[in-house]
């Protein structure tokens, strides 16, 4: 049964206004995925098929799509991000707001956006704070292989990173990667669905996904010179599906 859904989340960023507007209308792939931009203008294309319907640089910024492309769960898709200056233009106030209609699956499609929505902007303020000024180099993104969708698959990667279960965000840490290299890291996000590392040049993120019937899925944002995203999702789809080939 189509059933009408509203996430709204506020907060405050130590970054400009303008560095938030590029960020989230040009820098995607710092943070989310790899975007085109919208056309600068109401009436323009944004990005999946959608439609600029409020072009305000750099306060206001609403996308609008009907259909939604590729996701038969859902009709009508609208992104709407405001933004005000704090502390004489220094800082920023953000407001989100992602609306639409689920077409079925009501509870469990919305559990999935709302937690997913907190793990994004948190990702979004990581990388206007600790990466600022630094163009993303490589960005990949990937799923387990399908033995990741169990109840307990989140834990699992945990584990195989070496994460103890006391550990938590704002921990720096040693972690196993691809190939057993160890590596530091700063764990900056971690809750029961998602698990978020930072090093000096990447942001790596783990999704819980199987909490809704999916399989894990990794996200890696590389700002280190030279990096190849295809080097990156071979190395960590390689270790991802290794974890889950252990007996």
């Amino acid at each position: 049964m189509p059933k009408e859904f509203e996430i709204a989340r506020e907060f405050e960023v130590d970054a400009t206004p303008e560095e938030v507007w590029e960020a989230v209308t040009a820098g995607t792939g710092g943070w989310l995925w790899p975007m085109e931009a919208p056309e600068p203008r109401v009436g323009g294309k944004g990005p999946f098929g959608s439609e600029v319907t409020v072009w305000d640089p750099p306060h206001r910024y609403t996308n609008r799509v009907e259909d939604v492309e590729g996701i038969s769960e859902q009709t009508l898709n609208q992104l709407d991000y405001t933004v005000e200056p704090r502390d004489d233009g220094r800082r920023a106030w953000v407001r989100y707001v992602h609306s639409g209609v689920f077409v079925d699956d009501w509870d469990n499609q919305y559990d999935g956006a709302a937690k997913h929505t907190g793990f994004y902007l948190h990702t979004l303020r990581q990388y206007l704070t600790r990466f600022a000024g630094r163009k993303i180099t490589a960005f990949a993104t990937f799923d387990g292989p399908e033995t990741s969708g169990g109840a307990d698959a989140l834990t699992v990667v945990e584990r195989a990173l070496g994460l103890a279960d006391d550990t938590s965000a704002g921990a720096r840490v040693e972690v196993e990667g691809p190939g057993g290299q160890r590596f530091e890291a700063v764990i900056d996000y971690r809750d029961p669905y998602f698990v978020g590392l930072r090093t000096d040049d990447a942001l790596i993120r783990f999704f819980g996904r199987n909490h809704w019937g999916h399989r894990v899925g990794m996200s890696v944002h590389d700002f280190a010179p030279g990096a190849d995203a295809e080097a990156d999702e071979t190395a960590w789809k390689g270790w991802l599906n290794g974890v889950f080939s252990q007996p």
